[in-house]
């Protein structure tokens, strides 16, 4: 069973133009952060999720959501 959270976060990165280290400085984190979330290798902290679906205007479960 995999426990990691799925998300759009590369999806809405692309729409927006944004390279990772632009997402990544506009965010406060580093490249490497974005890279991780973006290949599901990890969850962001709830922190680190609402200011990135802040970010894009969207609600968390928009961005973020628990495998089925």
């Amino acid at each position: 069973m995999n426990n990691k959270a799925n998300n759009r976060v590369r999806e809405l990165r692309l729409k927006k133009n944004m390279t990772q280290e632009e997402l990544a400085q506009a965010l406060d984190l580093s490249r490497q952060a974005i890279i991780t979330i973006e290949q599901e290798g990890c969850d962001p902290s709830i922190c680190h999720a609402l200011k990135i679906a802040n970010f894009f205007d969207l609600p968390v479960e928009k961005v973020f959501s628990l495998p089925k």
